[in-house]
């Protein structure tokens, strides 16, 4: 058996020069200059400083002046809030609770420029309002779909918290699809849940997404608690604001009952087959509402509406929308054990009116 005496050097050899120049590389690397601070920005950095480029010119600060009615002298209070501009002609989406009873609203633009701004329409059933300055060619900001957005991605909120203007903080979409309640006392659906901070003055300020579209409008906190906080969708936002500057205000439906969520015997459900295991218990009716015509009685449970099934009184709240006023509805009710289609026309809902 021949034992080989010597071994090929070649490999070594390759070995060591590709070890030279790798050393050489990393010598002539630190020989550099230092990077600028614009290199040190790693991309999430970069992100948010590029939302804010594209969407603070947009933000705006609102000053309140409310009159004192209590005071003698009529001496004036005041307040704060944040929004945006959604329309080149002037026209600001912000919160209903920001300027609610105002007698005067002032705007105060990203490039400091203060004006006299007017009410055109607020709906506090979704906490949403849109006032106008009378200036042209202002940047607006777009309005993103809210429906594509996903728990975990960047959320930006611009406003003026405590009145420091063109704040920013960021975050991520904590949660989807909550329900909050209005000041009104109805339930806005889609809410967005977020952990970018907001404080007082963040109200009717955007909520961003890394692509600087508005995917919310910010609304609420809750105190004590830390990185929760709430914004209106934007797919709500776009809906409403529409109608705010069409016609000033919301058109909804009305039937004339006062109710209350109740569970539904589990023999009446598998009898009827139903789909649900809750409805509406009918607790009153107006009188001379849609609700007593169609023959509704105390005591009825309200289990569908127009064929889809209402399982709680906010269910019922979300069926009863604009395009059906003056129409005939079905309604559904469970009178003692037997199921029951009546006919309902609803009426428009009128202002300060919030019974179903």
């Amino acid at each position: 058996m021949n034992i080989p005496t010597t071994f090929d050097k070649r490999p070594t050899i390759e070995l060591v020069r590709a070890f030279g120049e790798r050393r050489a590389v990393e010598t002539e690397a630190l020989n550099q200059a230092p990077a600028s601070d614009h290199e040190l920005l790693d991309s999430y950095s970069e992100t948010v400083s590029g939302v804010v480029e594209k969407v603070g010119p947009t933000v705006v600060n609102i000053r309140t002046h409310h009159i004192d009615r209590a005071s003698r002298n009529g001496s004036e209070s005041g307040g704060a809030g944040s929004g945006f501009v959604i329309a080149p002609d002037g026209f600001i989406l912000t919160n209903s609770h920001v300027v609610q009873g105002a007698a005067r609203l002032e705007v105060t633009l990203a490039d400091g420029h203060q004006y006299d701004a007017s009410l055109v329409g607020e709906d506090p059933e979704t906490d949403l309002a849109v006032i106008r300055i009378h200036v042209s060619q202002l940047v607006h900001a777009h309005l993103g779909d809210s429906k594509a957005i996903r728990v975990g991605q960047i959320a930006v909120a611009i406003g003026s918290p405590f009145g420091f203007h063109q704040t920013v903080t960021a975050g991520v979409i904590s949660a989807l699809g909550r329900s909050m309640r209005s000041r009104s006392g109805r339930l806005i659906d889609n809410v967005i849940q977020t952990d970018a901070a907001l404080n007082p003055g963040n109200s009717g300020g955007p909520l961003v997404n890394s692509r600087g579209e508005i995917i919310g409008v910010n609304t609420a906190i809750i105190l004590p608690a830390q990185g929760i906080c709430f914004a209106i969708a934007s797919s709500t936002a776009e809906f409403v604001a529409g109608w705010l500057i069409k016609e000033g205000r919301i058109r909804r439906s009305w039937i004339g009952v006062a109710g209350q969520t109740v569970p539904i015997h589990r023999r009446v459900v598998r009898f009827h087959r139903l789909e649900m295991d809750h409805g509406v218990l009918v607790a009153g009716i107006e009188p001379g509402s849609p609700a007593s015509r169609a023959g509704l009685r105390e005591g009825d449970v309200i289990v569908a509406f127009e064929g889809e099934p209402v399982s709680g009184i906010d269910e019922l709240h979300r069926h009863l929308v604009a395009k059906l006023i003056g129409i005939p509805s079905c309604i559904t009710v469970i009178r003692y054990a037997e199921k029951l289609d009546l006919v309902v026309t609803p009426l428009e809902l009128v202002q300060n009116n919030h019974r179903n």
